[in-house]
């Protein structure tokens, strides 16, 4: 696999729960050299940091409330603007078409694009098996097969509409999640320039 470190590149990995986005996205980051940038790890460094997007966002999440797309996309642009070349892998945003347009803009200013957003795909008898024996692993009772299955649909129907966006701009790669850990990783490196 060839990967230019000094060129901007910007992976979206997206997959349902079970899918192994987190195992693939840390495998993908380190190989290709990209800073994993994912929503809960950056909302929890700003509020342990105690920065004034870490501050207004505590306020929020300490109300029980989502953080609002504005201020996700200033804690993304924080740590994107000292990158150059920007090279990163984001997890877990963006969630909408709405965020994805912010990303778009934000990322021009920064003098970058998306290379692909990259969608994990997995039957949903394997999600619930996966999640099934993980829920076990955890002592997580409250993870049956009825609450996964549910889960499952939420992901769909918020994801839907961002996996049209990204068809649309042809940016979209669905790669088959089934298989061992290395084959779903070089099937995604696969469909990556």
């Amino acid at each position: 696999m060839s990967v230019e470190a000094g060129r901007a590149e910007v992976v979206l990995l997206m997959g349902p729960p079970g899918a192994g986005k987190g195992t693939q996205a840390a495998r993908l980051a380190e190989a290709r050299g990209l800073r994993k940038l994912s929503t809960g790890d950056m909302l929890r460094s700003h509020v342990a940091r105690g920065t004034e997007l870490g501050r207004a966002a505590k306020g929020i999440m300490d109300a029980g409330e989502l953080v609002p797309d504005d201020l996700i996309i200033a804690m993304v642009e924080a740590e994107l603007a000292p990158m150059r070349p920007v090279r990163v892998l984001l997890d877990g945003f963006p969630r909408t078409p709405g965020q994805a347009e912010a990303l778009e803009t934000l990322l021009a200013r920064e003098g970058a694009s998306l290379t692909a957003a990259v969608a994990l795909e997995v039957a949903d008898d394997e999600l619930v098996r996966r999640l099934g024996g993980r829920a076990v692993e955890e002592g997580r009772s409250d993870d049956n097969e009825s609450t996964i299955r549910y889960r499952m649909n939420v992901y769909r129907k918020q994801t839907q509409p961002l996996l049209d966006y990204y068809d649309q701009r042809g940016t979209l790669h669905c790669v088959d999640g089934m298989g061992s850990m290395d084959d779903v990783f070089e099937r995604i490196n696969g469909v990556l320039p």
